[in-house]
């Protein structure tokens, strides 16, 4: 049995019948309305080591997808890694049986930050949900499924998946614990809603929501973590947090995340927090 099938009615049927609704509540198991589509947008700067790895990962959900890769003005070559995988996948080559995925790729001539990227690969996405995939190993799109559900079952319109509610994951650095969780604390009291990783990669929504919100934002860099919270926020939008596996990449091996972007953050979160109310 593919991976693409084990999202169809028929399969989710037939496990409810067989192993009961527990079960398949347990593993997460549920049928996609037809015509679904899940768009992924992925920001990419210097991942040429890791970016076809990904979007493998991507492609082994078995769901219908749109991958928008957004390259970011990188000095290595991820740009043409990118436009020869989508040349690839278009040919169908290297798509698995059952498997629907469709490939854009867009490119920003110089670097402008996760933030403008998030905002172009969005506009490009014509999803009826989206999210967002960091273009390193850390995050497992194996997930989308315990992040879908409360979507496509209407329990809500924004899914944050925290990297603090399950026992999978490699453990962080102390210090980049308690700086997200001061950061989600913070948030939590100057935004809302109280969230346990507010800096988490998948936050996942409804494409139209996303969209919109995505449309509005101003912040170019890691930035845009906080200030796609506090817009979802200001929308009044149902949130969920759903747990999520996580292996913590070290600067050697390419994270980019610095000290100067949790003051941006802190910055951020007083902001849109304290002085912009209507966003």
């Amino acid at each position: 049995m593919s991976a693409a099938e084990t999202w169809t009615e028929s399969f989710v049927q037939q496990c409810r019948r067989q192993f009961g609704d527990h079960f398949c509540d347990t593993l997460n198991y549920f049928s996609l309305p037809d015509g679904f589509t899940l768009s992924v947008v992925v920001p990419v700067y210097n991942e040429a080591s890791t970016v076809r790895m990904v979007i493998d990962r991507l492609i082994a959900t078995g769901l219908p997808l749109q991958i928008v890769l957004v390259d970011d003005g990188s000095s290595d070559d991820s740009a043409q890694q990118l436009h020869q995988i989508a040349a690839s996948l278009s040919a169908g080559g290297d798509l698995p049986a059952a498997c629907d995925a469709r490939v854009v790729v867009l490119e920003h001539p110089v670097n402008r930050g996760k933030g403008a990227a998030i905002r172009t690969g969005v506009a490009a996405t014509d999803g009826d949900v989206v999210v967002i995939q960091d273009a390193d190993l850390e995050y497992d799109p194996q997930d989308f499924r315990r992040l879908l559900r409360p979507i496509v079952q209407n329990e809500a319109d924004v899914v944050y998946g925290t990297r603090y509610g399950s026992a999978d994951r490699l453990v962080s650095p102390w210090w980049h614990q308690m700086v997200n969780r001061f950061l989600s604390n913070l948030s939590g009291m100057l935004i809302g809603p109280r969230l346990t990783d507010v800096e988490t990669c998948y936050k996942m929504a409804r494409g139209d929501v996303f969209r919109r919100t995505a449309a509005a934002c101003g912040e170019n860099r890691f930035g845009i973590e906080i200030e796609l919270t506090a817009r979802f926020s200001r929308a009044r939008l149902r949130f969920a947090e759903k747990p999520i596996r996580y292996r913590h990449r070290w600067y050697g091996e390419g994270k980019k995340i610095g000290w100067r972007d949790g003051v941006s953050a802190i910055r951020c979160i007083i902001w849109y927090g304290l002085f912009t109310r209507s966003v």
